[in-house]
């Protein structure tokens, strides 16, 4: 779907020296822009303005499309739980794979890293959302964290039960491994102050799965 903007709400041209409005703009790049607004300063500082001229376009038409800045951040949750749906069903499947306990978690694992590589600044997002309290938080916990512990946890735990990996709590572990992959790939540009991984994506990938398989133990 397209969403066709006008130089103005009113329809009157553009002002002289008043920056260009796109004529088009797909509400998925629409979100993920303001995904990345937020991501950088947090939900009470970014301003849905900012996002439109961030994006190319008039503050008002986001307001029609999205409604609020509470809606606006709602669906940006939705977005994020809709794209995170195929990893989290494969990650559910795996719990009846024919393979041994940790060989489970070690594909779990690699399917995390790929999702979180393939949108790296999904991490700064959930840095700055985690900070949130209230029902925000409740929607990112519910509709995206929830979910997605709910199929990975039990993976640890039974590759620890079954002494394929060293005995920790489970949810820790988990959140450990998420958090350490998440950081890691979304300060890339950090990270390249002192490394050339980042630079060259596939060493990059394989070194982050692998530092994360090591953690498991054993």
């Amino acid at each position: 779907m397209k969403l066709s903007f006008p130089d103005s709400c009113d329809g009157t041209k553009r002002a002289r020296g008043r920056p260009a409005v796109r004529e088009t703009v797909d509400p998925d790049t629409l979100l993920h822009t303001a995904q990345q607004v937020f991501a950088r300063h947090g939900y009470e500082a970014a301003s849905v303005r900012e996002i439109a001229r961030t994006a190319g376009v008039d503050a008002a038409l986001i307001a029609h499309r999205f409604g609020s800045k509470q809606e606006l951040w709602t669906a940006i949750i939705d977005r994020i739980a809709q794209r995170a749906e195929p990893m989290i069903e494969a990650t559910r499947k795996l719990a009846s794979e024919p393979m041994a306990p940790r060989e489970r978690v070690e594909r779990a694992l690699a399917l995390f890293v790929d999702r979180v590589i393939g949108e790296p600044d999904l991490g700064l997002f959930f840095s700055t959302a985690a900070l949130e309290d209230g029902e925000r938080l409740d929607l990112l916990v519910e509709r995206v964290m929830r979910p997605y512990y709910r199929v990975l946890t039990p993976l640890l735990a039974a590759a620890m039960d079954a002494g394929e990996m060293a005995r920790h709590d489970p949810m820790v572990m988990s959140m450990m491994l998420l958090n350490g992959i998440t950081k890691t790939v979304s300060y890339s540009h950090l990270l390249g102050r002192f490394s050339s991984l980042p630079q060259r994506p596939r060493a990059f990938r394989k070194s982050v799965l692998g530092i994360a398989l090591s953690m498991l133990g054993r």
